[in-house]
């Protein structure tokens, strides 16, 4: 087994992509649980072949270095604003220079899910719109699964 630091791994992932590359990597991270669960699922990205719009789940570089996955929470004068699906502050301005990659399409337990799923439709349609009610859902979410085990 070869390790290979994060930034060094994605760099060269966002730079596939960028040669047309479709790149596939293991999600770490819980910012955009319950879309995406670190460890369980893979993310599959590739390069933008159009502006990126509110709900696309983009992996963008921060001025500081550090790799990001998360969604577009509005698109205002060219910028992005981008929060994680489990976070409740937004963040930005990201200038479309610092997005690297767009999710096109996830692995859950072998199984490949598309854009075209519902599921994917609820997150990038309904769950955008829920920021104020995320600390009360997944209050609800921890009670269900306490009472599960």
């Amino acid at each position: 087994m070869k390790i290979v630091e994060t930034e060094s791994f994605l760099s060269v992932l966002c730079e596939l992509a960028e040669q047309g590359e479709r790149v596939c990597t293991v999600v770490s991270g819980s910012s955009m649980v319950p879309f995406l669960a670190s460890g369980r699922d893979y993310a599959y990205l590739e390069k933008l072949k159009r502006d990126p719009k509110k709900g696309d789940v983009v992996l963008f570089r921060r001025r500081n270095g550090d790799f990001v996955l998360h969604r577009i929470k509005k698109v205002k004068n060219s910028q992005y604003y981008m929060i994680g699906d489990r976070q409740y502050a937004v963040e930005g301005p990201v200038e479309k220079e610092q997005i690297c990659a767009l999710l096109t399409g996830i692995r859950r337990k072998g199984k490949e899910i598309s854009e075209k799923s519902f599921f994917w439709f609820f997150f990038r349609k309904i769950w955008n719109n829920t920021v104020f009610l995320r600390p009360f859902l997944f209050a609800v979410f921890g009670v269900i699964r306490r009472k599960k085990s």
